[in-house]
């Protein structure tokens, strides 16, 4: 029995055309390495010319091209028949398509999503509230990074179907800031000195110029809205040093940021407690009843 099986395994063995096989794992093999280095060499040459997101789907265009290729040709050498492979990937796909229909979905968004090109490699957008930097446009989604370092996942179909906001597209950037300052305090001498704090950050842009608004009275501050413009690679370092110096300039100047007072009433059945200042004087009779009562 046991002579008969290895009879058969090396029949089996000298029966497949090894040096057909070999051929074609070289050729994939050929086809990967090739594929790379055309993809490399045409992503240098257009690299100044186009958007690092045309710039990835051209490199991966002429990888899979090249590589699909080799693909072929190793098919071929394996003996297999280009007309039947071809047949049966035609089948396969419609197959797949029936059975992966979000995915078909996905994929017509993201040939939307290259048209209309809405954000790029490198941008900085927000989906969902969820903010994080593009550093993926695939076939099926978006890959995010986030400013706490993850990696987001967002489907082409989603981005289609959701407000996307692009916080770097355009070069200059608003930043808003909420300030309330006392009802005693003189808005218009707040204002100067806070425009005079824009003027004096060199993060700020000169033009378009800041500006102070008053937003409202509130339930213990007169709100203000502080705006000044910084360059987009700037937004954070210039809004975090610009509370820092506002917070210091109120300081120095002696203006009130007042906060809101709570008082907490329980009924009719629990009075507040009895507060009275003292003096000197009815210290001095409090303690020494105090020292009576207890003798």
């Amino acid at each position: 029995m046991f002579d008969a099986i290895q009879a058969t395994t090396i029949q089996v063995i000298n029966g497949i055309a090894w040096g057909q096989w070999l051929s074609a794992g070289f050729l994939l093999v050929l086809g990967l390495v090739l594929g790379s280095l055309v993809a490399r060499s045409i992503g240098r040459m257009v690299e100044k010319r186009v958007s690092r997101h045309h710039q990835v789907m051209i490199r991966r265009l002429f990888f899979y091209l090249v590589f699909l290729l080799f693909a072929m040709a190793a098919l071929r050498e394996a003996g297999f028949s280009l007309e039947v492979v071809l047949g049966a990937a035609g089948i396969l796909t419609v197959a797949i398509g029936f059975a992966s229909q979000t995915s078909a979905s996905n994929i017509i968004s993201g040939l939307f999503l290259v048209i209309e090109k809405p954000f790029e490699i490198g941008d900085f957008i927000e989906v969902d509230a969820t903010l994080g930097e593009v550093v993926a446009i695939d076939l099926l989604s978006v890959k995010l990074r986030t400013p706490d370092n993850l990696y987001v996942r967002i489907p082409n179909e989603t981005l289609i179907k959701t407000r996307v906001v692009n916080r770097s597209r355009f070069p200059i950037r608003r930043v808003d800031l909420a300030i309330g300052i006392a009802y005693a305090e003189d808005v218009e001498r707040v204002s100067d000195l806070l425009l005079g704090l824009a003027t004096d950050n060199a993060a700020c842009l000169e033009e378009p110029k800041p500006f102070v608004l008053v937003t409202g009275f509130g339930a213990s501050s007169v709100d203000l809205q502080f705006s000044f413009w910084v360059p987009k690679d700037k937004f954070f370092e210039g809004r975090g040093s610009m509370m820092i110096a506002v917070k210091k300039l109120l300081d120095t100047q002696g203006i009130e940021i007042p906060f809101p007072h709570t008082s907490i009433y329980a009924g009719s059945h629990s009075e507040p407690f009895r507060v009275q200042l003292m003096g000197p004087e009815k210290q001095k009779d409090k303690d020494s009843s105090d020292v009576d009562r207890n003798d």
